[in-house]
C-alpha cells in the first residue's frame, strides 16, 4: 500500500538537509585550505629579508589560517584529500620556516660580530678591512688601549663566539704592529703596548674557558 504523501515529506527533507550541509561543509573545507596553500605559497614568494623583519607576523597569520582549514576539515567524514593538502602546506611552510631561521641566526650573528669590532676597533676602523691600514705609529697605542679595555669592561658578555672573534682582531692588530714598528713606532708605545699584550693573553684564555662551559653546560639541559 502506497505511503500517504505527507508522510514521505519530512525523510526527503531531511535526507535533502543533510546532502546541503555536506555540501556546504565540503565547500567550506575546501575553501580554508586552498586559503592555506595560498598563503604557504605567498610567502615562499616574499623577499627573505622582509621574511624576517615580519616573521611573527607571519607566524601568527599561518596558525590562524592553518587552525580554520583544520576546524572545518573536523567537520567531515571524508578528510583524505583534505588533509593530504594540508600536510603539504605544512611541510613545505616548515621548510620555509627552517630557512629563514637559520638566516635570521646568521645575520644576528653577523651584526654581533661586526657590533664587537666596532667597540673594540673605534670610529676608524672600515668595515670589512682587515688589513687595518687606518693603523699607523701614532695611534697603535690608543687602539691597543681601547681594545684591552673594552675587552676588560664586557668580558662577562662575550660568548665563545665572540671570544673566537676578538681573537681573530687582536691577531689582526699585532700584526699590523709588525708593519707599525719598521715605521719608526717610539720605544715608549712600544713598551706600554707589551704590556697590554701581557694584561690580554690571560683574560682571553680565563674567559674564552669560561664562556665554552657555560655552553656545554646549557646544550647538557
Amino acid at each position: 500500500m502506497m505511503k500517504p504523501l505527507n508522510y514521505l515529506i519530512p525523510g526527503v527533507l531531511v535526507g535533502t538537509l543533510f546532502l546541503a550541509s555536506c555540501a556546504k561543509n565540503n565547500s567550506k573545507a575546501e575553501k580554508m585550505t586552498a586559503n592555506l596553500v595560498n598563503y604557504v605559497d605567498s610567502i615562499n614568494n616574499v623577499q627573505t629579508e622582509n621574511a624576517m623583519e615580519s616573521w611573527s607576523a607571519i607566524e601568527d597569520e599561518f596558525k590562524m589560517v592553518q587552525n580554520k582549514a583544520t576546524n572545518e576539515i573536523d567537520k567531515l567524514e571524508d578528510k583524505i584529500d583534505f588533509e593530504e593538502k594540508i600536510k603539504n602546506a605544512e611541510l613545505k611552510y616548515e621548510t620555509l620556516r627552517q630557512n629563514i631561521m637559520a638566516q635570521k641566526e646568521k645575520l644576528e650573528a653577523q651584526n654581533q660580530k661586526n657590533k664587537i669590532k666596532k667597540t673594540l676597533l673605534g670610529s676608524n676602523y672600515v668595515d670589512g678591512d682587515m688589513t687595518f691600514k687606518w693603523i699607523n705609529k701614532d695611534n697603535i697605542l690608543s687602539v691597543y688601549e681601547n681594545f684591552v679595555n673594552t675587552v676588560q669592561k664586557n668580558k662577562d658578555s662575550y660568548s665563545r663566539e665572540d671570544w673566537d672573534e676578538i681573537k681573530l682582531l687582536y691577531e689582526a692588530i699585532d700584526s699590523r704592529k709588525n708593519t707599525v714598528e719598521n715605521e719608526g713606532l717610539s720605544s715608549a708605545d712600544n713598551i706600554k703596548i707589551a704590556g697590554l699584550k701581557l694584561k690580554f693573553a690571560p683574560l682571553y684564555t680565563v674567559n674564552r674557558m669560561s664562556a665554552k662551559s657555560e655552553e656545554n653546560a646549557k646544550a647538557k639541559q
